[in-house]
């Protein structure tokens, strides 16, 4: 496989970046999606939930690859008197992470206001608790870019309780390989996936068995892949972000082969076939056990549907953070895809 297939995919997923779509709000994204399918001229649809599911062709018993492009965000809970805004998490957002970021605010009439979040007095010359106060989604406030300074003001421009708060990326892609953004979890795993389907388009491959490709739209609440499985599938790969810390071994450039999660272990016969297409293709992998992660495939086999179940993805520094990984991570990923799907 060209390496050109693993900045495609870098490619792909910065023009995914730059849409918006925290869990509950990925219209936008998956019509994204849809349409890079359906332009390669695979059959694509939306599934009821508003994922994506995609056909690649094949015969013989299914495989499922799983990704997700709901990302974590957050919700307007409360226009507090100032005019300012309390916000209530999507997903595993951290407030330590939100804090200082530039956000925007879709309203339900249609406006996009933008705005910063910040911690609550958050002047280090007027505040001498600065650096003591604990950061919580109550101590952190969004400030309005706008003429916004009571509660009267901010409702005025049409914000209200339930709008969707997006934080700014920050996507950049460095000379030297490196991508650098929010929500590689799992945007870059989604361009990754398609790079493979537009790789198995331009060489004319046809996968040894039915694959199918699921971008889910939940997967940071837990529920993303638990349903549109389409039938005959035996098993399903989940292709997430590959953990990147102290005590795992995978580093950014690696290619990460999850064997257990906090939902248990993952399956030993697809585990063992992933290691053997990582050393056919010659990738550069990684074993690991990550303690604190959860997984669309395991939403998939918790909703009673009777497969095996594999994890693997890019090594991804500094999760649900300012994310980090590498064109080389992701090279490995789709070498594995390839000799998987093509023993």
């Amino acid at each position: 496989m060209d390496y050109a297939y693993a900045t495609n995919a870098a490619t792909m997923a910065a023009e995914l970046l730059a849409i918006d779509s925290p869990t509950g709000f990925t219209d936008r994204a998956a019509a994204w999606v849809l349409a890079a399918f359906r332009g390669m001229g695979y059959p694509a649809e939306l599934t009821r939930k508003g994922g994506v599911l995609a056909d690649l062709g094949g015969q013989g018993d299914g495989l499922l690859l799983e990704a997700h492009t709901d990302t974590l965000g957050a919700m307007v809970a409360e226009v507090k008197a100032s005019g300012r805004l309390r916000l209530t998490p999507l997903g595993g957002m951290h407030p330590c992470n939100a804090e200082a970021e530039n956000v925007r605010v879709y309203t339900r009439g249609g406006r996009v206001l933008e705005g910063v979040c910040q911690l609550c007095n958050a002047s280090v010359h007027v505040n001498k608790d600065y650096g003591t106060t604990q950061r919580s989604f109550d101590t952190l406030e969004v400030l309005l870019d706008e003429k916004a300074d009571t509660a009267e003001e901010t409702k005025a421009l049409g914000v209200q309780v339930g709008d969707m708060v997006c934080f700014d990326p920050r996507t950049r892609i460095t000379d030297t390989g490196y991508i650098k953004s929010r929500f590689l979890d799992d945007k870059l795993s989604v361009g990754i996936l398609l790079s493979f389907a537009r790789y198995l388009k331009d060489t004319g491959i046809t996968p040894a068995r039915h694959v199918w490709v699921h971008v889910t739209v939940y997967e940071e609440v837990g529920h993303g892949g638990a349903a549109s499985v389409p039938a005959g599938v035996t098993e399903a790969i989940s292709v997430d972000m590959g953990c990147v810390g102290e005590g795992l071994t995978c580093t950014e450039r690696q290619v990460s082969i999850c064997a257990k999660d906090s939902g248990g272990p993952y399956a030993y016969r697809v585990v063992g076939g992933l290691i053997a297409a990582a050393k056919a293709q010659g990738a550069d992998y990684a074993v690991d056990v990550y303690p604190h992660y959860g997984s669309d495939v395991e939403a998939t086999l918790s909703a009673g549907n009777d497969i095996l179940h594999g994890l693997i993805g890019p090594g991804v520094y500094a999760s649900h953070g300012y994310e980090r990984s590498h064109t080389d991570g992701v090279y490995n990923t789709l070498k594995v895809l390839a000799g998987y799907v093509q023993p």
